[in-house]
């Protein structure tokens, strides 16, 4: 199958973590995933707050960053963890998804994070990675840990409002970003080590997982997709790791715009801001950077900025 070149445009650099910002030690998830570089910090995870902040997670070094609309940097929270997502609730507290914990909590005035869901049944997770707020307040969340094709044991979780958890699958290899399409009928999950994005149903009542299918199939790149945002007529934005590249997908999976990124290859994740939501900001874990494009639309709301 194939389709009409989409367009093709590149971002600017809208911010870059300062250099007295840069760790002056390594991490053992950096000498892990990513053994002989160094960051300032892997950005990823980014999510505004209704004053136009951008929080981004630095797992290296177990910071929440934030950035103003300025795109001045500062550290927001510095903990013994390794943040790899990151979302805000209507009410203000800012959910991360810890990949050495699970999901934690953090207070926006104080900086304070705490536990929130770590040893559900008294087990832990394999390594959470990214999470998303349904318009009723359900939080859904990938437990990601090593897993791939060689072990598909990644799982995806949903904590309903009202405190119940599910984990509604279980043989996922790599579950990545997470995004619901704008019907909330249903979930686009980035499969990483798949190279694909999956586009999981459900049963009316959401807690019974039905025909589950590969809704983009990508090739290339030197990792995959990893995080997911949505445009506000169903558009899907994937932010392809290890190609430098953010594709933005039809509703109906159609490739219609890519954006290259200027400097780095680690194109990881991305959120709507900007007075109009028509700017989509990137993070670029390679060069620690925020990079900003100008779509022809705006994204959905998020869950952070509903009434």
């Amino acid at each position: 199958m194939f389709f009409p070149p989409p367009t093709d445009i590149t971002a600017d650099v809208f911010a870059r973590v300062p250099a007295e910002l840069a760790p002056k030690s390594s991490s053992d998830w950096g000498n892990v995933q990513h053994p002989g570089k160094t960051f300032r910090a892997f950005l990823e995870g980014p999510s505004f707050d209704r004053a136009g902040n951008l929080y981004c997670v630095d797992i290296c070094h177990g910071r929440i960053l934030r950035c103003s609309p300025e795109g001045e940097f500062s550290v927001a929270a510095e903990y013994d963890g390794e943040p790899n997502g990151l979302k805000i609730h209507k009410d203000g507290r800012i959910f991360i998804a810890d990949h050495a914990h699970g999901i934690m909590v953090m207070d926006p005035i104080s900086g304070k994070v705490e536990k929130y869901l770590t040893r559900p049944g008294l087990e832990r997770f394999h390594g959470v990675n990214d999470l998303h707020f349904t318009s009723n307040g359900d939080l859904y969340f990938t437990d990601q840990g090593q897993s791939g094709l060689h072990a598909p044991y990644g799982r995806l979780f949903c904590q309903r409002a009202s405190g119940e958890l599910d984990c509604l699958l279980s043989n996922i290899p790599s579950p990545n970003g997470l995004v619901f399409n704008e019907t909330e009928q249903q979930l686009y999950l980035a499969v990483t080590r798949m190279n694909a994005v999956w586009r999981v149903r459900f049963l009316p009542g959401g807690r019974t997982v039905v025909k589950t299918g590969t809704f983009i199939q990508l090739s290339g790149g030197l990792a995959g997709p990893d995080g997911l945002a949505l445009g506000e007529g169903g558009e899907l934005i994937i932010g392809h790791m290890g190609l430098g590249t953010v594709w933005v997908m039809s509703r109906l999976g159609e490739p219609m715009i890519r954006i290259r990124s200027p400097q780095g290859i680690l194109t990881a994740n991305c959120a709507f801001g900007g007075p109009e939501g028509r700017h989509l900001y990137i993070t670029e874990a390679e060069t620690s950077t925020i990079l900003r494009a100008e779509l022809p639309f705006a994204g959905n709301k998020m869950f952070s900025h509903l009434d």
